[in-house]
């Protein structure tokens, strides 16, 4: 594993307070950077994660980078469907 990939939160269905503590603990254990990557329905709960950790635990943390794409998957039945994905870069 890269050090990228150990410094990525990924977001899914629990809840956002999980994700803020698991981005603050990266910082807490000596990462200079963490990325939070989410899909679809996810998108708006990386942004509240990303504004949680700024505003209310570490205002130290700036918002490095914010990317926005669209990524191609592949379904059990063979399909292809698109989903919206961002990807918010906290550095310290």
């Amino acid at each position: 594993m890269t050090e990228k990939e150990d410094n990525t939160v990924f977001i899914g269905k629990k809840n956002i307070m999980g994700y803020v503590l698991a981005v603050v603990t990266q910082f807490n254990n000596g990462a200079n950077a963490v990325e939070i990557k989410a899909r679809g329905k996810t998108i708006s709960k990386a942004v509240d994660v990303a504004e949680i950790v700024r505003n209310r635990f570490m205002p130290d943390v700036t918002v490095e980078k914010i990317e926005i794409k669209t990524e191609e998957l592949m379904s059990e039945d063979g399909s292809k469907s698109k989903v919206s994905a961002i990807e918010i870069k906290l550095k310290r």
